[in-house]
C-alpha cells in the first residue's frame, strides 16, 4: 500500500507537502522521484499520486488520478462530555474517525470533570486516523460548549439522549434506522443531571438506551456511532 498524506488544500495536479511532511517523506520514508503515494483531502477526495521532486523541505507530488467518495445518505453526530483523562478522548476521536462519524461535539455539563478542551491535538489524531483507516471524510470537531447552549443547535426529531436515570427508554437501534441524520448525546461519568435530562425532554429530544451494560463515556460514544451504522445498514436490506 502506498503511503498516505493529508492534503486539505489540494486544488491542482501538483501538490507540495508542508516542510514537516516533506522531511518525513524523504528522510524517514525514503521516498524518491516516481514513488507512488496517496493523498486525501478529508472532503471525499482520494488521489493517487507520485513523487515529482523528493526535496526534504518541499517535496512535490503529482496527482495522476482522483476518486470522489460520496457522503453517506445519513449523518452521524455524537455530542459527548469529555472525560478528565484526555487519553480517553483521544482514543474516542481515533476510533470514531476509523468507523466514520460526521461530527463530534464536546459538551460541558454540570457534572463534567473537564471544563476546558483544546482541539489542536484531537484534530491531529483525527487526521492520522483518517490516513490509516482509508476513510475519505474527516469528522468535524466542535468546540466545548455548555449543554444548555448546545441543545437549541440540534433538531429534536433526530436527536437522542442516552442517560442512565430511571424511566422509559427505547433502543437506539430502533429509532436510528430512518432519517437523514442522527445526533446522540452522551453525558459525563456521573451522567446528566435530572435538570439536564428535563431540558432535553422539553425540547422534544427522546431518551434512548445502548443496552443493559453500564458503559464508560468514551465507550458509550463509540457504541452509539456504531449502532447507528448497523441500524442503517440493516434497514437498507
Amino acid at each position: 500500500m502506498p503511503h498516505t498524506f493529508y492534503a486539505p488544500d489540494l486544488t491542482a495536479t501538483l501538490y507540495t507537502l508542508p516542510e514537516d511532511e516533506s522531511k518525513h517523506a524523504v528522510r524517514v520514508l525514503r521516498l524518491t522521484a516516481g514513488d507512488a503515494v496517496e493523498l486525501v483531502d478529508g472532503r471525499g477526495g482520494i488521489f493517487q499520486a507520485e513523487v515529482a521532486q523528493a526535496d526534504a523541505r518541499r517535496c512535490s507530488l503529482r496527482v495522476v488520478s482522483e476518486t470522489q467518495v460520496p457522503r453517506r445518505p445519513y449523518a452521524v453526530h455524537v455530542a459527548v462530555a469529555p472525560t478528565k483523562n484526555l487519553d480517553r478522548m483521544e482514543w474516542l476521536v481515533e476510533k470514531a474517525t476509523e468507523i466514520g462519524v460526521d461530527q463530534l461535539s464536546f459538551l460541558r455539563c454540570a457534572r463534567s470533570e473537564r471544563r476546558e478542551l483544546k482541539l489542536e491535538r484531537l484534530q491531529k489524531i483525527a487526521i492520522s486516523a483518517l490516513k490509516q483507516s482509508g476513510q475519505a471524510w474527516l469528522p468535524e470537531l466542535a468546540e466545548l460548549t455548555d449543554f444548555a447552549r448546545f441543545l437549541p443547535t440540534v433538531l429534536p426529531d433526530t436527536t437522542f439522549i442516552a442517560h442512565l436515570a430511571e424511566g422509559e427508554r427505547v433502543p437506539l437501534a430502533r429509532v436510528a434506522a430512518a432519517g437523514a441524520g442522527c445526533c446522540i448525546l452522551i453525558g459525563p461519568e456521573g451522567d446528566f443531571t435530572p435538570q439536564e435530562i428535563e431540558a432535553a425532554f422539553a425540547r422534544g429530544i427522546r431518551p434512548v438506551t445502548l443496552g443493559s451494560s453500564r458503559l464508560r463515556t468514551e465507550t458509550a460514544a463509540l457504541a452509539a456511532a456504531h449502532t447507528v451504522h448497523v441500524a442503517r445498514e440493516l434497514a437498507a436490506f
